[in-house]
Protein backbone atom coordinates (compact mmCIF):
# COMPACT_ATOMS: atom_id res chain seq x y z
CA UNK A 1 0.00 0.00 0.00
CA UNK A 2 1.33 3.23 -0.63
CA UNK A 3 0.94 5.96 2.08
CA UNK A 4 0.70 9.68 1.52
CA UNK A 5 -1.00 12.82 3.14
CA UNK A 6 -4.67 11.58 2.42
CA UNK A 7 -3.90 8.46 4.36
CA UNK A 8 -6.27 7.58 7.20
CA UNK A 9 -4.90 6.26 10.74
CA UNK A 10 -7.63 3.73 10.11
CA UNK A 11 -5.94 2.51 7.07
CA UNK A 12 -2.35 2.45 8.89
CA UNK A 13 -4.05 -0.07 11.66
CA UNK A 14 -5.60 -2.20 9.04
CA UNK A 15 -2.60 -2.74 6.95
CA UNK A 16 -0.55 -3.41 10.05
CA UNK A 17 -3.02 -5.41 12.81
CA UNK A 18 -0.77 -7.75 13.30
CA UNK A 19 1.95 -5.50 14.74
CA UNK A 20 -0.66 -3.85 17.42
CA UNK A 21 -2.65 -7.29 18.79
CA UNK A 22 -1.69 -8.32 22.42
CA UNK A 23 0.52 -5.54 22.46
CA UNK A 24 1.13 -2.51 25.51
CA UNK A 25 0.85 1.25 24.56
CA UNK A 26 1.96 4.21 25.99
CA UNK A 27 0.28 7.52 24.93
CA UNK A 28 1.14 11.06 26.70
CA UNK A 29 -1.50 13.89 25.18
CA UNK A 30 -4.46 11.57 25.13
CA UNK A 31 -7.05 14.54 25.66
CA UNK A 32 -10.83 14.13 23.55
CA UNK A 33 -10.29 15.90 20.28
CA UNK A 34 -6.61 15.67 19.86
CA UNK A 35 -4.26 13.85 17.82
CA UNK A 36 -3.10 11.48 20.96
CA UNK A 37 -6.67 10.35 21.29
CA UNK A 38 -7.17 9.71 17.86
CA UNK A 39 -4.29 7.50 17.60
CA UNK A 40 -5.18 5.70 20.70
CA UNK A 41 -8.81 5.57 19.07
CA UNK A 42 -7.16 3.87 15.68
CA UNK A 43 -4.99 1.47 17.74
CA UNK A 44 -8.09 0.34 19.45
CA UNK A 45 -9.13 -1.57 16.72
CA UNK A 46 -6.48 -3.45 16.30
CA UNK A 47 -7.34 -5.28 19.59
CA UNK A 48 -3.80 -4.18 21.77
CA UNK A 49 -3.83 -5.94 25.18
CA UNK A 50 -2.78 -2.40 26.99
CA UNK A 51 -3.25 1.40 26.12
CA UNK A 52 -2.44 3.70 29.39
CA UNK A 53 -3.32 6.73 28.32
CA UNK A 54 -1.29 9.58 30.29
CA UNK A 55 -2.25 13.44 30.68
CA UNK A 56 -2.91 16.40 33.16
CA UNK A 57 -7.28 16.00 33.10
CA UNK A 58 -8.47 12.61 33.28
CA UNK A 59 -12.20 14.24 32.60
CA UNK A 60 -10.53 15.34 29.32
CA UNK A 61 -9.79 11.39 28.85
CA UNK A 62 -13.04 9.98 30.23
CA UNK A 63 -15.02 9.88 26.80
CA UNK A 64 -11.88 8.34 25.04
CA UNK A 65 -11.43 5.83 27.43
CA UNK A 66 -14.94 4.60 26.69
CA UNK A 67 -14.95 4.84 23.61
CA UNK A 68 -11.66 2.72 23.17
CA UNK A 69 -13.28 0.19 25.70
CA UNK A 70 -16.48 0.28 23.36
CA UNK A 71 -14.04 -0.49 20.43
CA UNK A 72 -11.82 -3.59 22.15
CA UNK A 73 -13.53 -4.35 25.13
CA UNK A 74 -10.61 -6.65 25.98
CA UNK A 75 -8.21 -3.94 25.51
CA UNK A 76 -7.24 -3.06 29.36
CA UNK A 77 -7.84 1.10 29.36
CA UNK A 78 -5.96 2.93 31.98
CA UNK A 79 -5.60 6.78 32.54
CA UNK A 80 -2.29 8.12 34.52
CA UNK A 81 -2.10 11.68 35.69
CA UNK A 82 1.27 13.43 34.31
CA UNK A 83 2.49 17.19 33.83
CA UNK A 84 5.43 17.03 31.59
CA UNK A 85 6.39 20.66 33.21
CA UNK A 86 7.41 18.58 36.63
CA UNK A 87 9.93 16.17 37.27
CA UNK A 88 8.32 15.46 40.56
CA UNK A 89 5.09 14.42 38.43
CA UNK A 90 6.75 12.58 35.84
CA UNK A 91 8.48 10.30 38.52
CA UNK A 92 5.38 9.59 39.99
CA UNK A 93 3.39 8.32 36.56
CA UNK A 94 6.54 6.24 36.08
CA UNK A 95 5.76 4.56 39.17
CA UNK A 96 2.26 4.17 38.53
CA UNK A 97 3.13 2.59 35.43
CA UNK A 98 6.08 0.26 36.53
CA UNK A 99 3.61 -1.26 38.87
CA UNK A 100 0.82 -1.57 35.85
CA UNK A 101 2.50 -2.90 33.41
CA UNK A 102 6.03 -5.93 32.95
CA UNK A 103 7.01 -4.17 29.69
CA UNK A 104 6.26 -1.22 26.82
CA UNK A 105 6.00 -2.50 23.13
CA UNK A 106 5.10 0.88 21.56
CA UNK A 107 5.70 4.60 23.65
CA UNK A 108 4.08 7.65 22.12
CA UNK A 109 5.05 10.62 23.35
CA UNK A 110 2.40 13.13 21.58
CA UNK A 111 1.51 15.53 24.07
CA UNK A 112 3.02 19.13 23.43
CA UNK A 113 2.07 23.29 23.99
CA UNK A 114 2.51 25.66 21.57
CA UNK A 115 2.81 29.39 20.77
CA UNK A 116 2.50 29.63 24.40
CA UNK A 117 1.80 34.21 24.42
CA UNK A 118 3.38 34.68 28.07
CA UNK A 119 7.36 33.84 28.63
CA UNK A 120 6.61 30.87 31.39
CA UNK A 121 9.19 28.73 33.18
CA UNK A 122 8.30 25.01 34.42
CA UNK A 123 8.92 24.33 38.37
CA UNK A 124 12.86 23.77 37.39
CA UNK A 125 13.49 27.16 35.38
CA UNK A 126 12.91 25.86 32.22
CA UNK A 127 10.97 27.45 29.35
CA UNK A 128 8.02 25.77 29.42
CA UNK A 129 7.90 25.46 25.44
CA UNK A 130 11.42 23.38 25.71
CA UNK A 131 10.43 21.95 29.08
CA UNK A 132 7.27 20.68 28.50
CA UNK A 133 7.62 19.48 25.20
CA UNK A 134 10.99 17.54 25.17
CA UNK A 135 12.92 17.79 28.89
CA UNK A 136 9.64 16.26 29.93
CA UNK A 137 9.44 13.37 27.89
CA UNK A 138 13.41 13.01 28.05
CA UNK A 139 12.51 12.69 31.50
CA UNK A 140 9.38 10.39 31.48
CA UNK A 141 10.74 7.97 28.35
CA UNK A 142 14.49 7.52 30.11
CA UNK A 143 12.76 6.55 33.35
CA UNK A 144 10.52 3.83 31.34
CA UNK A 145 13.63 2.79 29.39
CA UNK A 146 13.61 -0.85 31.60
CA UNK A 147 9.38 -1.47 29.99
CA UNK A 148 10.93 -0.48 26.87
CA UNK A 149 13.94 -2.64 26.74
CA UNK A 150 12.06 -5.70 28.64
CA UNK A 151 9.80 -5.29 25.44
CA UNK A 152 13.24 -6.70 23.47
CA UNK A 153 13.61 -6.02 19.66
CA UNK A 154 11.09 -3.92 17.98
CA UNK A 155 10.06 -1.47 20.87
CA UNK A 156 9.23 1.49 19.05
CA UNK A 157 9.59 4.97 20.71
CA UNK A 158 7.65 7.87 18.84
CA UNK A 159 8.48 11.54 19.14
CA UNK A 160 5.63 14.01 17.57
CA UNK A 161 7.03 17.26 15.86
CA UNK A 162 5.98 19.27 13.86
CA UNK A 163 6.93 21.30 10.47
CA UNK A 164 7.29 24.01 12.88
CA UNK A 165 11.18 22.97 13.69
CA UNK A 166 11.94 25.18 10.83
CA UNK A 167 11.53 28.01 12.89
CA UNK A 168 14.60 27.27 15.14
CA UNK A 169 17.30 25.41 15.82
CA UNK A 170 18.08 24.56 19.58
CA UNK A 171 19.72 27.44 21.47
CA UNK A 172 21.92 24.97 23.42
CA UNK A 173 24.08 28.26 24.94
CA UNK A 174 20.76 30.15 25.33
CA UNK A 175 17.43 27.58 25.38
CA UNK A 176 15.82 30.48 27.89
CA UNK A 177 16.20 33.08 25.90
CA UNK A 178 17.73 35.40 28.01
CA UNK A 179 15.73 35.10 30.81
CA UNK A 180 12.78 35.94 28.75
CA UNK A 181 14.25 39.41 27.35
CA UNK A 182 13.79 38.19 24.06
CA UNK A 183 11.22 35.61 24.33
CA UNK A 184 9.35 34.30 20.90
CA UNK A 185 6.97 31.84 21.31
CA UNK A 186 7.10 30.80 17.90
CA UNK A 187 10.86 30.23 17.83
CA UNK A 188 10.76 28.74 21.24
CA UNK A 189 8.20 26.33 20.03
CA UNK A 190 10.31 25.79 16.64
CA UNK A 191 13.34 24.97 19.17
CA UNK A 192 11.06 22.56 21.42
CA UNK A 193 10.08 20.62 17.53
CA UNK A 194 13.56 20.77 16.34
CA UNK A 195 14.40 18.98 19.81
CA UNK A 196 12.18 16.16 19.40
CA UNK A 197 13.49 15.26 16.58
CA UNK A 198 17.15 15.33 17.74
CA UNK A 199 15.72 12.71 20.84
CA UNK A 200 14.90 10.46 18.17
CA UNK A 201 18.19 10.51 16.60
CA UNK A 202 19.81 9.88 19.83
CA UNK A 203 17.86 7.26 20.75
CA UNK A 204 18.16 5.70 17.81
CA UNK A 205 21.86 5.30 18.22
CA UNK A 206 21.83 4.62 21.45
CA UNK A 207 19.45 1.85 21.39
CA UNK A 208 20.03 0.45 17.55
CA UNK A 209 22.07 -2.25 19.31
CA UNK A 210 19.18 -3.32 21.20
CA UNK A 211 16.76 -3.43 18.81
CA UNK A 212 14.57 -0.61 20.04
CA UNK A 213 13.63 1.90 17.31
CA UNK A 214 12.71 5.88 17.03
CA UNK A 215 11.22 8.04 14.75
CA UNK A 216 10.35 11.54 14.98
CA UNK A 217 6.62 12.04 13.41
CA UNK A 218 5.22 15.37 12.12
CA UNK A 219 1.24 14.62 11.59
CA UNK A 220 0.79 17.99 9.37
CA UNK A 221 -1.21 21.14 9.54
CA UNK A 222 -4.42 20.22 11.73
CA UNK A 223 -6.74 22.31 13.80
CA UNK A 224 -6.91 21.04 16.81
CA UNK A 225 -6.41 21.83 20.94
CA UNK A 226 -2.70 22.14 20.62
CA UNK A 227 -4.02 25.41 18.66
CA UNK A 228 -5.49 27.10 21.58
CA UNK A 229 -2.95 29.85 22.08
CA UNK A 230 -3.36 30.96 18.22
CA UNK A 231 -7.11 31.67 17.68
CA UNK A 232 -8.34 30.06 14.35
CA UNK A 233 -8.40 33.89 12.69
CA UNK A 234 -5.44 34.64 13.62
CA UNK A 235 -3.60 30.98 11.66
CA UNK A 236 -3.23 33.04 7.99
CA UNK A 237 -1.65 35.57 9.44
CA UNK A 238 0.88 33.06 11.14
CA UNK A 239 0.98 31.36 8.23
CA UNK A 240 2.23 34.17 5.74
CA UNK A 241 4.43 35.32 8.30
CA UNK A 242 6.12 31.79 8.06
CA UNK A 243 6.40 31.85 4.13
CA UNK A 244 7.80 35.37 4.11
CA UNK A 245 10.29 33.63 6.40
CA UNK A 246 11.35 30.93 4.17
CA UNK A 247 9.16 28.45 6.42
CA UNK A 248 7.41 25.66 4.25
CA UNK A 249 4.13 24.81 6.29
CA UNK A 250 2.53 22.87 4.73
CA UNK A 251 -1.51 23.46 3.81
CA UNK A 252 -4.49 21.92 3.05
CA UNK A 253 -5.84 20.50 6.80
CA UNK A 254 -6.07 17.43 7.39
CA UNK A 255 -8.58 15.68 9.81
CA UNK A 256 -7.87 13.86 12.78
CA UNK A 257 -7.94 10.84 11.47
CA UNK A 258 -5.43 11.67 8.70
CA UNK A 259 -3.42 13.19 11.18
CA UNK A 260 -2.82 10.31 13.31
CA UNK A 261 -1.66 8.64 10.29
CA UNK A 262 2.17 9.74 9.84
CA UNK A 263 2.40 8.44 13.83
CA UNK A 264 1.24 5.49 13.21
CA UNK A 265 3.07 4.79 10.44
CA UNK A 266 6.27 5.30 12.74
CA UNK A 267 5.17 2.84 15.14
CA UNK A 268 4.05 0.04 13.17
CA UNK A 269 5.29 -0.35 9.75
CA UNK A 270 8.28 -2.98 9.86
CA UNK A 271 9.64 -1.35 6.36
CA UNK A 272 11.03 1.35 8.65
CA UNK A 273 13.25 -0.96 10.81
CA UNK A 274 16.08 -0.12 9.19
CA UNK A 275 15.92 3.74 9.05
CA UNK A 276 15.38 4.15 12.99
CA UNK A 277 16.20 7.94 13.77
CA UNK A 278 14.01 9.03 10.68
CA UNK A 279 11.81 11.74 10.31
CA UNK A 280 8.28 11.59 8.98
CA UNK A 281 6.04 14.28 7.46
CA UNK A 282 3.24 12.87 5.27
CA UNK A 283 3.28 8.95 6.11
CA UNK A 284 6.84 8.94 4.61
CA UNK A 285 10.45 9.74 5.26
CA UNK A 286 11.63 13.16 4.80
CA UNK A 287 14.51 15.51 5.11
CA UNK A 288 14.91 18.10 8.04
CA UNK A 289 17.38 20.72 7.84
CA UNK A 290 21.26 19.64 9.02
CA UNK A 291 20.91 21.25 12.66
CA UNK A 292 17.58 19.01 13.01
CA UNK A 293 19.35 15.56 12.23
CA UNK A 294 23.14 15.84 12.85
CA UNK A 295 24.37 13.15 15.35
CA UNK A 296 26.79 15.19 16.76
CA UNK A 297 23.91 17.99 18.12
CA UNK A 298 21.61 14.84 19.31
CA UNK A 299 24.53 13.59 21.73
CA UNK A 300 24.94 17.83 22.51
CA UNK A 301 21.22 17.98 23.57
CA UNK A 302 21.23 14.67 25.65
CA UNK A 303 24.05 16.14 27.45
CA UNK A 304 21.90 19.08 27.68
CA UNK A 305 19.09 17.04 28.45
CA UNK A 306 20.87 15.23 31.30
CA UNK A 307 22.13 18.13 33.49
CA UNK A 308 18.60 19.62 33.18
CA UNK A 309 17.10 16.57 34.81
CA UNK A 310 19.93 15.61 37.01
CA UNK A 311 20.24 12.60 35.56
CA UNK A 312 22.40 10.92 33.62
CA UNK A 313 21.12 7.48 31.14
CA UNK A 314 23.13 4.96 29.24
CA UNK A 315 22.57 1.84 27.15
Amino acid sequence: MIFDKTTSGDEVVRTFAEQVRGKTIVITGPSSGGLGAQTALCLSQAKPAEILLLGRDESKTSSVTEEIKSISPQTLVKFVHIDLASYSSIRAAVATIDKSVPEIDILINNAGIMAVTDYTLTPEGIESQFGSNHIGHFLFTNLLMDKILAAGKGARIINLTSIGHQMSDVRFDDYNFENGKTYDPWLAYGQSKTANILFSVALAEKLGPKGILSFAAEPGTIYTNLGRNVPPETWPAVLEMAANKGYDFKLPYKNLNQGAATTLIAALDPSLEAHSGSYLHDSVIDNTPEYAHDSKLAERLWALSEKLVGQKFSY
